[in-house]
């Protein structure tokens, strides 16, 4: 028999909650996920709202990763907080592993495109420099 320390207590929440908690197991832990089970059991919810949270929960990530891809920088990105778009496109190393492809994908446009304009404007500085003297 495994002790209830949760809060609130799993014999607490509503079905909703507890068909959550078997829907996504990887979410909670063992414990958690059994005394739903057995709860679910008690309160005699069907095996198959058991089933569909499962494939509801499965389909939530699916949609969840599929929107994380296809996110990408706008221009509304660039006006309104130029500053932290320009400091999470050329010190975010990780957007690729958390899933937002297409970022990662423009990052590497953008940070191209930011090493030939400084390259560029040092030679235009040196350049006039020489111009100068």
């Amino acid at each position: 028999m495994i002790i209830d320390h949760f809060i609130p207590p799993i014999k607490s929440r509503t079905d909703d909650e507890l068909l959550q908690i078997v829907g996504a197991p990887e979410k909670w832990t063992p414990d958690a996920v059994s005394l739903a089970h057995e709860e679910l059991s008690d309160r005699k919810i069907p095996v198959v709202k058991i089933e569909m949270a499962r494939y509801l929960e499965d389909k939530r990530d699916q949609l969840t990763l599929k929107l994380k891809s296809n996110e990408s920088y706008h221009l509304c990105d660039f006006l309104l907080s130029p500053s932290l778009t320009f400091i999470e496109l050329l010190f975010s190393w990780e957007l690729n592993k958390d899933g937002y492809h297409r970022k990662a994908r423009q990052q590497k446009r953008f940070r191209v495109f930011i090493i030939i304009f400084v390259f560029f404007l040092f030679l235009l500085f040196q350049i006039a420099q020489i111009f100068k003297d």
